[in-house]
């Protein structure tokens, strides 16, 4: 039961990474070299894409990393889980308070409708979603390492 909770928090976390790793390093990029319009309707068309999974994706990664601390408290692999668990609530706390907003402000932003300074706040968003990425990795190479030390 422990090993297959294990598996599966780890799966869970890895795709998440992995998600949010492409958007950082490939799907933003290729974004921002499109004309104006077309990134403009990318993003605001991504944002509200991913904006109805991520939650649900970030929160139930969390809960799977918990019940694994849990279980495996007092146990060589309950210190790297619980570290896990924490840096991904860190990242919930940063989406929520952060990125969350300023997503919502893009998703509604249009060629014809879009604030003055849209660059520099995508340019923000861009920023803290890298910090985001650095606390997940972190959080999904714990996992592996508490997973490993079962």
């Amino acid at each position: 039961m422990l090993l297959v909770l294990a598996i599966i928090a780890t799966t869970c976390t890895g795709l998440l990474v992995g998600v949010e790793l492409a958007v950082a390093v490939f799907l933003n990029p290729i974004l921002r070299g499109l004309p104006f319009t077309a990134s403009l309707a990318g993003r605001a068309q991504g944002g509200r894409m991913l904006g109805r999974v991520m939650p649900f994706w970030y929160v139930g990664s969390t809960i799977l990393l918990a019940a694994l601390t849990a279980l495996t408290w007092g146990s060589s692999s309950a210190v790297a889980a619980l570290l896990a668990a924490s840096l991904l609530l860190i990242s919930v706390v940063l989406s929520v308070a952060v990125l969350v907003p300023l997503n919502n402000q893009g998703v509604t932003w249009t060629a014809e409708s879009h604030p003055e300074n849209w660059q520099e706040l995508q340019q923000r968003w861009d920023r803290l979603h890298i910090v985001r990425v650095a606390l997940i990795v972190a959080a999904f190479a714990l996992v592996v390492v508490a997973t490993a030390l079962l």
